[in-house]
């Protein structure tokens, strides 16, 4: 997929530089040739560029990415216009940064798919969501390793955690297995209740409501969450 980064602070450049190292085509974007010139060799393509004229995005092609960021720090107002400014593109996906709820809400009104209030550290998650959809939560433990919550991969449905033997396969181990089911709470409404299997048996069927909680390094964490309807 292709990501546009636009705002190159320290958020906006881990954010980036994070996108790319994980696989992702990464234009970054800002108006300070400084904050550019510090990240054009860990992104695609680093540009400067003054993201609040239209036009110029328009030329940079940001309309034909798949997914727009708005990483720009405390200054609200350009928030605001660069996002309005990507929803006129027609931008089929963009996140913006706020640092309020009530700036929240606006970048929402103006045309923000999502928005967040995270800080640097937090950089490097935004990424795994954005290449890895399939990864739900994640928890960074010793270097280089994670215990992460995952959708099963298509070609795991129906499966025996035996008979996919994850941990010699892909080089991860299942620690839980959490199970959507449909209940009913005290006032009759219909809801979701999470079933938490903290031993689950070999034996055990892997079916499309299930989560997997995993153990394992990031490489081999990621490289399961991208297969689909390959083979297990």
């Amino acid at each position: 997929m292709q990501y546009a980064v636009i705002g190159l602070g320290r958020f906006g450049a881990k954010l980036a530089s994070s996108i790319f190292a994980k696989g992702g085509e990464v234009m970054a974007i800002d108006k300070d040739p400084e904050a550019v010139d510090a990240v054009k060799d860990h992104v695609s393509q680093a540009v400067q560029c003054d993201c609040t004229n239209e036009k110029a995005l328009r030329e940079l092609g940001v309309q034909d990415l798949d997914v727009a960021i708005v990483a720009v720090g405390d200054n609200i107002e350009t928030s605001i216009l660069v996002t309005a400014i990507l929803k006129r593109l027609g931008v089929h996906r963009i996140l913006s940064r706020a640092l309020t709820k009530m700036q929240g809400q606006i970048l929402s009104e103006v045309g923000a798919h999502e928005v967040f209030s995270l800080e640097e550290q937090m950089g490097e998650q935004i990424a795994d969501r954005l290449i890895s959809p399939h990864i739900l939560e994640s928890i960074k433990l010793s270097s280089g390793h994670s215990l992460t919550e995952l959708e099963p991969p298509a070609a795991f449905i129906g499966r025996s955690l035996k008979e996919l033997n994850v941990r010699a396969h892909y080089g991860v181990n299942v620690i839980a297995i959490k199970t959507r089911k449909p209940a009913i709470n005290e006032k009759g409404e219909n809801i979701v209740k999470v079933v938490l299997n903290d031993l689950p048996s070999p034996d055990e069927k892997i079916s499309s409501n299930d989560i997997l909680v995993l153990v394992g390094r990031d490489e081999k964490i990621r490289q399961l969450s991208e297969l689909d309807s390959e083979e297990a």
